[in-house]
Parts: structure tokens; sequence; C-alpha cells
């Protein structure tokens, strides 16, 4: 009975898959002590497993030897246990468990491994330290609400995986070994050993060998990709990560949106049962700045940014006037009906926030039920002067406006657009149930770098420029829309793609724009440019941050939480005590000598 085999006692149920209409059976179940409770002579095991839980109950009056057996397990024990399933008196149902209506009177039980006291408690999915949970990550991953998380990312890839097999795309899988090139964020380098001196890079995305694919006449391309980044960690950010990714030939922009709506459809439904309207919104970029401060815009609350630059620059308040008058944003939100939810600690406390967007600061005006007013810049302005930027802000009694003046248009825009965010948080007017998608289109093509001085390309250089927007490449670079476009979901970018260059000499241009030489184009990008030359087909593509669209889908708030085995902010792994020193022996193979290390730092 005390046996540590399987043995005759294979699995015939998942725990959490037993029901009312399995009563009469014959069931054995395997899985991990979950709770023990003892009601006298009467014991109960509630066993888990990735299905659920079971209470599996042990007479002692009707087997005193199997109830001892059962009273020797601890939580964490992995055991099995075989019984005829029965329903519960109605008393006893317990509605709050999938399994309530039924338990497992148990005839045979085997502990098939013990288990020491864990660090923390795997049931209740009480709240943990991050620290903690990652060193003991494979116990944490017992927590139901952990374990629902991957099976929701499973759910999304195969999803992806059927849907986009239906639709004509290939799988292919693309190196992990390849060549390191600027435009992007630091790669991790693997260096060679039978190449002394000479490294490959890890991929940041498949982006040029996706394409070769299509100039490869494979027309449709997908794979769940493995990609790497050496940067800086956040809550929706790993050093690697996963992308849904894929390409398209012959196709235009309009081609590669409408499959990936019916994508977002599909697996909307399929994973929430929530109805997505089709065909999704667009708002070009431009658009997205000014009304919400973000290309990411959530569109589930209101506070849009307000344009007031052409009052201010006729008012008499010097800050906004003067701003105004020298080329800069004068821009408001109104966040009405709360101005009662703002006294004047709580809005210095907003002036700082702002300031961490590069804001100068943060003037203000409110409006009390009663149609009285209290404001930091009222007093500065004439009755007229006031009432047209109340009148633009469409002001109500019990609303408050804040204001940003700024000699940059996305700083007032983008400051505005974190502190529209900030505040519906606090306020608690997000509905969490509430999924609002849309594209964001016509990015520029180019935005400025100031650590290289230089402009750079927003996504990438293969990115095909506007038709309408080509001649500006040589005379006004920073005016060039790209035919670029991202999916956003709540404030979340889930994806983005682009309409690729095809032409090898408009290729060449880009290149020229981005200010490479002849030389460092070709040394970076032969292989391209070469293949260029033989015949490539008009195409476009995109990729899907898998991981983030996993998250928003399973409701948590941090990648992790759907990545199996995750890194820290520092990039290490705690589990595993990684990164770590090698031996001399592996760095001679591979001709490193260490001219720091991390104890000298």
């Amino acid at each position: 009975m005390n046996e540590t085999s399987i043995h005759g006692m294979k699995r015939t149920h998942l725990c959490g898959d037993l029901r009312l209409s399995d009563a009469g059976k014959e069931v054995t179940v395997n899985g991990w002590v979950d709770r023990v409770r003892d009601n006298g002579g009467v014991l109960f095991l509630l066993v888990r497993d990735r299905a659920g839980i079971v209470q599996c109950t042990f007479d002692k009056s009707v087997n005193a030897e199997l109830f001892d057996v059962a009273f020797s397990c601890r939580t964490e024990f992995v055991v099995a246990v075989r019984g005829t399933l029965v329903a519960r008196d109605a008393a006893a149902v317990n509605s709050k468990m999938a399994t309530g209506e039924v338990e497992l009177i148990a005839e045979e039980l085997r502990i098939l491994s013990k288990a020491e006291t864990t660090p923390f408690e795997i049931t209740g999915d009480k709240e943990v330290g991050d620290q903690i949970r990652l060193k003991y990550r494979y116990l944490d991953l017992r927590r139901p609400s952990m374990q629902r998380g991957l099976m929701t990312r499973h759910r999304i890839t195969q999803i992806a995986r059927n849907y986009f097999d239906e639709h004509g795309f290939i799988d292919i899988e693309t190196p992990m070994l390849t060549k390191s090139t600027p435009e992007g964020a630091r790669d991790y380098l693997v260096p060679s050993r039978v190449h002394p001196g000479k490294f490959y890079a890890l991929p940041q995305s498949p982006q040029q060998y996706k394409q070769l694919l299509m100039l490869a006449g494979m027309d449709r391309y997908i794979q769940i990709a493995r990609c790497f980044r050496d940067e800086d960690l956040r809550a929706d950010r790993q050093p690697e990560f996963t992308q849904i990714d894929l390409e398209m030939s012959f196709v235009e922009q309009d081609d590669v949106m409408e499959v990936n709506e019916g994508f977002i459809q599909r697996v909307f439904k399929e994973v929430l049962d929530v109805d997505i309207a089709l065909p999704l919104p667009r708002m070009p970029w431009i658009e997205a700045m000014n009304r919400f401060g973000s290309d990411k815009p959530d569109l589930r609350f209101g506070f849009e940014i307000k344009d007031i630059t052409d009052i201010a620059a006729q008012c008499s308040f010097k800050v906004f006037h003067d701003t105004a008058e020298n080329g800069g944003s004068v821009r408001l939100i109104n966040v009405n009906g709360y101005a009662d939810k703002f006294p004047r600690k709580e809005i210095d406390k907003l002036a700082d926030f702002v300031k961490t967007y590069r804001a100068k600061g943060l003037a203000w005006l409110k409006i009390a039920e009663d149609g009285t007013m209290t404001s930091s810049f009222a007093k500065f302005l004439s009755e007229e002067e006031l009432e047209a930027i109340k009148a633009r802000a469409n002001a109500q009694p019990n609303d408050v406006i804040f204001v940003v003046a700024d000699p940059s248009w996305q700083v007032a825009a983008v400051s505005l657009g974190a502190l529209r965010c900030e505040l519906a948080k606090r306020l608690g007017v997000i509905d969490k149930n509430d999924f609002k998608l849309l594209w964001v289109t016509e990015f520029p093509q180019f935005e400025y770098s100031e650590e290289e001085n230089r402009l750079v390309a927003m996504h990438h250089p293969f990115t095909a420029p506007m038709d309408e927007d080509i001649d500006k490449l040589d005379t006004d670079p920073a005016s060039v829309r790209a035919k670029a476009y991202d999916i956003v979901l709540n404030g979340c970018e889930l994806g983005g793609g682009s309409i690729r260059i095809h032409d090898p000499e408009l290729q060449t241009k880009m290149f020229r724009s981005l200010g490479f030489s002849e030389e460092q184009a070709q040394e970076q990008f032969g292989h391209l440019i070469t293949a260029f030359k033989f015949g490539a087909p008009p195409h476009g593509g995109m990729a899907y941050g898998l991981d983030r669209l996993c998250m928003l889908m399973a409701g948590l708030d941090s990648i992790r939480d759907v990545i199996a085995f995750p890194k820290v902010q520092n990039a290490s792994d705690l589990m595993m005590s990684c990164p770590d020193v090698v031996d001399a022996k592996q760095l001679d193979e591979l001709s490193i000598a260490l001219t720091r290390t991390e104890d000298e730092e």
C-alpha cells in the first residue's frame, strides 16, 4: 500500500475534471496534496493537479490502515488515490470548487513522493515576494493562477498556429545564430570557437530572414519566434521573449490588417468568449499623439487632450503667451466630474509627475459644483480668455483642467498623455472587462536620436515610406510617413509591422537617409541588398508580442506571469543562478580574455 511505484494505479481522470456526471465510477487520480482536513474519524485529502482539486475521503471506521497512511500525508506530498466517485450530500456541496458536488471515497492510496515544508504556501495564491517566487519557480508554477496563465498562453499559441495555417501561412524556423546589425537594442553576442575574435548575435527579431523568405517565394510565413534584446527590464519586457512573427507577399497594408483582424477576432472569442467587431478603427499616429499623447492610446476612458495654443497666443498670461509665440505648444486635459478629488497637495504631486516626462510645470483650474473657480493661472487672464479655454475644454461644474505649456509639442502631449492614464487608474474609471482595439497608422519614418545626434528609423530601415512622401527623403526626411502600423489594446501595443521596401534603389536611398555610406550599408546588409537584385515581391508583415498578448488576455500585470522561467530586473535567473562564471578552459577555447568581472565594477 505504501510502495512508491505507480504500477496498477494508472490515472483515469484529472482531479479538476471530475463532475457529478462521473458519480458511480471507479476513479484514480494523481497529484499533490493541497490541504489535509481532519474531521475526527474522517480525513479529507484535497488532491491537486493542473486541472483543479478534488476531495478524497478516508473513513477510519471503514479502513483504519488506509486512514493512517492518509493521516501521514502533508501538503505537497505526491499521491495516487483510487476509489469510487460519489455525489456529496446537499449540505456538503462546495459551490466554490468546480468539483464541489462530488468526492472520491478512497479505497487505495500510495504516497509516490514526500515533500519538505515549502518556502511559501502553494495553496490560496497568497502574496509572495518576487525574489522567492523566482528562486523556487517550479513551486510557484504549481499555483493555480500561474498554471492558468501558462494554459492561456498555450491556447493562444495553438489558435495562432491553426488560424494562420488555415490562411496559407507556412511555419518556418529561422536561425538563432545570426549577424549583429545596428538600428536596434543591444545584441546578445555569442563568440565563435572556430572563428576566433568573431561573434554571432542572437536575433532581436527574424526581420531580415522573413523578408528573405518572401524573396525565396514562400509567399506566407509564420513562426513562434524566440527573440533576444540586451536592454533594461520592466513589467512587460524580458531579455528573451516570444513573437508571433509573420510575413506576406504581394500585399498592401489593408491585406495585412485584414488577415490579422481575423486572428484577433478568433483569439478573443475562443479564449475569452469576447466578440470583437470588425473592421477595427484606425487612427493616424499624429492624431493619436494629439488626442491621447501616446502612439498606443487607451480608449476606455475620456480625458482627451485639447490644443489651446491658438488661444494661448492671444492671452495675457505670459507663460502661455510666450510659449505659443515662440512656436511651442499649450495643451490641456479636462478630468471631468472629479474636481472634488484633487486637493491642492494632490495637484502639487501631479506637477512632480509630469516633470518626469520633461514638462516644466502643471497649471490647473478647478470648477466647484456651484461654479466658483480656483486656479493657478485664472487671475492672469481676462474673463473672455478664461471662457475661451473653458469652452475648448467643454468644462462643467466639478471639472478640473490641467494645462502643460512647453516649447516641444511632443513633451506637452506625452506628459499630458501619461497624466490622463495615471489619473484614470487613480480614479478607478477603467473597466477591466472592456477591450478597446485599434490600429495606429502612418508612423513617422524617422525619429531623432539624442544619443546618436541623428535621425534613426522609428521601426527599422526596411520599412517603406508612404508613396506620396518618397520625394521628401532627400529634402525633408523628418516629415516622411511610413507604411507602418501597430495594433493596440487598452493602451498596450500588441504588435506592429509595416509594408517593406522591395525596390533596391529605394532601399539604397533609405540607407543614405539614415546616414549609412554605401560601404557601411554593404557591410551590414549586403546579403539583403544583393537578394533584392534578383526579383523581390512586394511584401509586408507584422509581429505580435506573444508574452504581452497572453498577459493582457489573462488579466495579469506582468509578462513574467505568463513565462515559465523568466529573468529578474537585472536579467539574471535566480533559480538557475545565471549568468555565472565559466572556467578558464572554456574562455581559452573561445579566444576570450576577461578585462573586468562583475565584482570589479
